[in-house]
């Protein structure tokens, strides 16, 4: 009797998947498949020095500070260099625009074959490096529109125009979640072939869990809402997990269900997360996956960013975790 295979269990690689999403669409070039395999090249180099941080001398400060007046650490840079040459020769590439630099970088005009924006944190958390807790990288792919000369006004679209969007968690495993629009899916590093390979694809997040996340040394200055929700959540047996760096949070949260928050305080009315780089590529990974995002009283997706570094409060999560906070916002 000749043996049986089971196909359903076939590997498949990141490339792979990109290109059979690709090829549901008859007008595609190949361009995409072109711009995530760089992610995914730089996303590898990243995990390396993460992994050997300490060993090879990357632990600690640079000595300056980024655009956001935070104080730069090593593998920020490292991380921001990385993906700055790897997405650099990518010809389809119009404009980059990393969290770490004042301004977007223009590659290549519309009429030179750049059709892509790629935004991204070239590493959300770094200053957790030093207690070997979960680092990540953020991206956002947008439409290039060759009619604005403008590189800050091409970048700054609404969460809606996204092509796609998704993270790297560099931890106990390294992690690639992406989405295009058609659901999420879930890939992981196999350092031995050195490639992404499909764990899980049409990523569901649970509809609820009792879990919150949030920085809760903080709560005396949230909005007397977030302060309700919280006393609420005490009283019904909810359990916080907080990590600190988005990246791991929004991950577990994906994964496991509840609500990530990260509200507006009295030190930053407008929020702290920068709209381009992180919430909006959460906010779409999130509604893909069956979850809620929010900022303010407004869809995350449907905000209409002015300027590209931009921040706003966000609330992402189970749909019926995220609406439960909502009823004490109103």
């Amino acid at each position: 009797m000749p043996m049986r295979h089971d196909f359903s269990e076939n590997l498949m690689s990141l490339q792979s998947h990109i290109l059979l999403e690709e090829a549901k669409h008859p007008s595609a070039s190949g361009d995409f498949t072109w711009i995530i395999s760089a992610i995914s090249l730089a996303a590898k180099s990243i995990a390396n020095h993460v992994r050997r941080a300490r060993l090879s001398g990357a632990i600690g400060k640079f000595g300056e500070t980024n655009v956001q007046g935070e104080e730069q650490q090593k593998l920020d840079v490292i991380a921001n260099e990385a993906i700055m040459r790897c997405l650099g020769t990518r010809a389809s590439v119009a404009v980059l625009a990393s969290e770490e630099d004042d301004q977007p970088t223009i590659l290549r005009r519309g009429n030179e074959g750049g059709k892509y924006c790629v935004l991204f944190d070239p590493l959300d958390g770094s200053s957790n490096l030093d207690t070997g807790v979960g680092v990540g990288t953020i991206f956002s792919i947008l439409r290039n529109d060759p009619h604005i000369p403008d590189a800050q006004a091409t970048v700054c679209q609404q969460g809606t125009q996204q092509v796609a969007a998704g993270y790297v968690l560099y931890g106990s495993s390294t992690i690639f979640v992406l989405t295009t629009g058609n659901g999420v899916a879930l890939f992981e590093l196999d350092p031995f072939i050195g490639s992404f390979l499909l764990v899980k694809d049409k990523v569901r997040i649970p509809a609820a869990n009792k879990v919150y996340s949030v920085n809760e040394a903080y709560a005396s200055t949230f909005p007397d809402g977030y302060q309700r929700y919280l006393s609420w959540a005490h009283a019904n047996g909810y359990s916080s997990r907080y990590i600190g760096s988005m990246v791991a949070d929004v991950h577990r949260t994906l994964l496991t269900g509840g609500v990530f928050m990260y509200p507006p305080t009295k030190k930053n009315p407008e929020g702290k997360l920068r709209y381009l780089y992180e919430a909006s590529p959460m906010a779409f990974i999130m509604e893909q996956a069956g979850g809620l995002a929010y900022s303010g009283e407004r869809r995350t997706l449907e905000h209409q960013p002015r300027q590209v570094h931009e921040r706003v409060p966000v609330l992402l999560g189970s749909s019926g975790e995220v609406e439960k906070v909502r009823e004490f916002l109103r």
